[in-house]
């Protein structure tokens, strides 16, 4: 058993996180059982009831954290190659989606309906949207079918991923490059097309 600290209530969280977060790592999010969760963190079941009413809340404040981070991480500069940042984006996200791949194909597979989970991709695509959206400077009408083919690529990125931490069936060199092309084609295609006729 873990030696119980005091802590004040956010630090409490923040530990009640990270504690879960490596926990959903490790293990399926099936294997991964609240006492066990409460025990390496020190703390009693109530308490950690008290923070996370169930698993699932649990798992969601994990995941929202972890989207907050990859947010932060990745940052595009306006008028910066965007191929450039296109790749560094990505690494950023397969690092995360490797060394916490339980995390991402219970988000992605087994809470797949869940309507929190997919609230917190849905608005993690949403930034990476308009950030990719303002650091490409698209505006007039190329805007709007540029940001549809931009949502459709991190879509068709999203599902190429689970797939890949599922079967390990390619490289990930392979992945990076397809998604990249992937985005660079739709853009090129999308600005050069986006007129209202």
């Amino acid at each position: 058993m873990t030696t119980r600290q005091r802590l004040d209530p956010a630090e409490r969280r923040e530990r009640l996180l990270e504690v879960g977060a490596r926990m959903f790592a490790a293990r399926p999010y099936d294997d991964v059982r609240m006492e066990d969760v409460a025990e390496r963190a020190g703390v009693s079941r109530a308490l950690l009831y008290r923070y996370f009413p169930g698993k699932r809340d649990l798992f969601a404040g994990v995941y929202r954290q972890a989207a907050d981070q990859l947010l932060a991480a990745t940052r595009l500069e306006p008028g910066a190659p965007l191929e450039q940042q296109l790749a560094a984006g990505l690494d950023a996200h397969l690092d995360y989606f490797e060394a916490h791949r339980n995390t991402v194909l219970a988000a992605n597979r087994t809470l797949a309906g869940d309507p929190v989970i997919q609230a917190v991709i849905s608005d993690e695509l949403a930034e990476l949207r308009a950030r990719l959206l303002d650091a490409g400077q698209f505006d007039g009408a190329a805007r709007e079918l540029v940001s549809a083919a931009l949502m459709s690529w991190l879509v068709f990125v999203r599902t190429l991923c689970v797939d890949w931490l599922t079967y390990r069936a390619y490289a990930r060199e392979h992945l990076r490059e397809v998604c990249v092309g992937a985005c660079l084609g739709a853009l090129r295609a999308a600005a050069g097309s986006g007129r209202a006729d």
